[in-house]
Order: C-alpha cells, then structure tokens, then sequence
C-alpha cells in the first residue's frame, strides 16, 4: 500500500512538472536576430526595416540629441485586420540603453496607429530622439500587439552591423 501511494506521489510530481515545462516554452520569448533591409515576421506581420539617416525636425518638434529615422514596410500575413503603431518600436545602443519612439507629424508617412488590412502593405516611418553617434552600433526592437498574441520579438541592426 505504502510503495502505491509512493508511485501516485513520484506521478503527480513528474505530471506537474511536464505540464510546467509546457506552459514555459509556449510563452517564452522567441527573439528573432536580422539586419536593415531584411524581412522579418513578428506574429502576424512582415517587416522590413530600414535606416533612413539622421534629421534635426522641424519648426514645430526640434530633438533634445539627434532625430534617427527608419523605415517600416509592414505586410500583414493574417486573414484578419491588425494594429501596428510607433509604440512597438525601440531603438537600443551599444549600452543596451532602450529608446522610445517620438511621434510627431514630421511627414505624411509618419507611423502613429495604423490598421493593417491583410495582404495589403505599407510604408511608413517614424524616429527616435537620441545621442547618435555614426560609428556606434544601433539596433530596432519591435515587440508585437497584445492582440497579435505572440511571443515573438525581432532584434534588426541598423548601423555598423
């Protein structure tokens, strides 16, 4: 009775930890390593990101440090609609020191919200307010919508990759 009850217990412990070596790896991070100019997929959308250089703004939003734009095509791959917005993006230096981005309306194609139809592409840009030196290496982190449900994070080099 006593070597049963010692194999229902040794179970359940084996049981719960399968279940919890499980629920790890299904909501661990998977992060996706690329480069400017190469798609990358975050859940349900296609990226491609690329460095558009350096600007000081305009009369209405001038930078603390350096305005650092990139471009953002956007695909999206899913049968449904999604939201993409400049939330989701990050630029990270060589210190590891992470950077939001800055939204002002410096151009038409300036990514604020955007609602993705799929299949249909687009093209927009945004920029980060940061102390840009050309010779350091900088790297976009673009993290998905809490609706798009993923894990999925991409880490794409810019500069000095």
């Amino acid at each position: 009775m006593t070597g049963l009850g010692i194999v229902v217990v040794f179970g359940a412990i084996i049981a719960s930890m399968a279940a919890g070596i499980y629920a790890y790896t299904q909501y661990q991070a998977n992060y996706i390593e690329s480069v400017e100019g190469e798609m990358v997929k975050v859940g349900p959308v296609e990226y491609i990101i690329t460095f558009e250089g350096t600007h000081q703004g305009n009369k209405e939003k001038m930078p603390e440090n350096t305005f650092v734009m990139i471009g953002i095509n956007a695909k999206n791959i899913s049968s449904d609609a999604t939201i993409i917005s400049g939330g989701q993006f990050y630029i990270v230096d060589e210190k590891e020191q992470k950077h939001e981005a800055v939204f002002g309306e410096f151009s038409p194609s300036d990514l604020f919200l955007e609602t993705l139809e799929p299949n249909k592409p687009i093209q927009r840009t945004t920029q980060f307010d940061i102390p840009f030196d050309e010779e350091k290496q900088y790297k976009i982190i673009i993290r998905p919508q809490k609706e798009q449900s993923t894990v999925d994070t991409a880490s794409i080099c810019i500069t000095n990759c």
